[in-house]
């Protein structure tokens, strides 16, 4: 096996990449390798991969002898506008996802639009799903662009990719600069995760794509949105419309809306055992820290495969 621009082979570390392996046995092995490779305090991580690899690596990194540097070179459109950017790490229980895991800031983060190329269609459009939440939560200026110029990323033009990663890099940058821990304004950055981590958890990442389960949960909780009157009829269909633009989705699983509801109760956001939403308020706004009642829940669940089809047959 080579090494990486001149790096020794054997101090390049390879993982499963792949959402059921972000496990615990994982860090243990990219630390064991650490120690074999006589990794000492003054060592630098270098990650390079999307967001598991992040997760995993930057995990590793904290935990190695109480804390090592690590820079990040996220390949991914997931891991560019989001993941790779606030100190999040972190690895997977069968109970949840990121259960276990820090906050631990890199000592840089590099993006390269042009990475973006490697990627398989559906793994680039799972990306594009996180770009969304971005606009609904807080940016309408960067939620009308993707409506006009969605078939230009879908193509991968580069000035539109470079001006969406900037929009989206920055405004998570501010928000965690105000709240590193997601004691407060961080939580805004859940919109969509509540239901998406879920369905991510009791289909046991096998089935979704981190951002196809997100987007399932930016179509909930637009959906229960409208329920609650947090949100116009015409604004989620808005969002639903571009969700639906972005390409197909997996089906849902065929559990009961109180197997949904266990699982979401299971999510390391839930407080007390209740679970705090973030519903969308406008394009560019959203409301956090909401509870919905489970009723409300169950509905949504029921209608959500229709909401979704009729957003996808108006494309047609």
């Amino acid at each position: 096996m080579r090494g990486l621009g001149g790096v020794p082979a054997e101090r390049v570390i390879l993982f499963n990449d792949r959402e059921a392996a972000k496990r615990l046995a994982t860090v243990e092995e990219i630390c064991r390798s650490l120690v074999r490779a006589r990794a000492d305090r003054q060592a630098l991580l270098v990650a390079v991969g999307g967001g598991v690899v992040g997760d995993v690596a930057g995990f590793a990194a904290a935990s190695y002898l109480r804390g090592v540097r690590v820079l990040h070179v996220p390949t991914t459109m997931v891991a560019q506008t989001d993941s790779a950017i606030g100190g999040k790490t972190g690895v997977d229980l069968p109970e949840g996802k990121n259960l276990i895991g820090a906050f631990y800031q890199p000592q840089m983060m590099l993006a390269d639009p042009l990475l973006l190329r490697t990627l398989a269609a559906r793994q680039f459009r799972s990306g594009l799903y996180e770009v969304i939440k971005y606009g609904v939560i807080g940016d309408s200026e960067l939620f009308e662009f993707l409506e006009r110029k969605l078939d230009l990323l879908l193509r991968m033009d580069m000035r539109a990719l470079e001006w969406v990663i900037d929009r989206c890099v920055r405004q998570k940058a501010a928000i965690v600069s105000r709240d590193e821990r997601e004691a407060g304004p961080r939580q805004i950055l859940n919109f969509g995760h509540t239901m998406g981590h879920a369905l991510e958890a009791v289909t046991r990442y096998r089935k979704f794509l981190h951002g196809e389960a997100v987007a399932w949960g930016i179509l909930g909780a637009s959906l229960i949105g409208v329920g609650s009157g947090s949100i116009t009829e015409h604004d989620a269909s808005r969002i639903a419309s571009l969700v639906a633009r972005c390409g197909n989705l997996p089906e849902l699983p065929r559990i009961s809306p109180a197997a949904l509801s266990r699982a979401i109760a299971g999510d390391k956001k839930s407080r007390g055992g209740r679970v705090r939403w973030v519903l969308p308020r406008r394009i560019g706004a959203a409301d956090m820290g909401v509870d919905v009642p489970e009723k409300l829940v169950a509905m949504t669940w029921r209608e959500l495969s229709a909401f979704f089809a009729r957003a996808r047959d108006g494309q047609q």
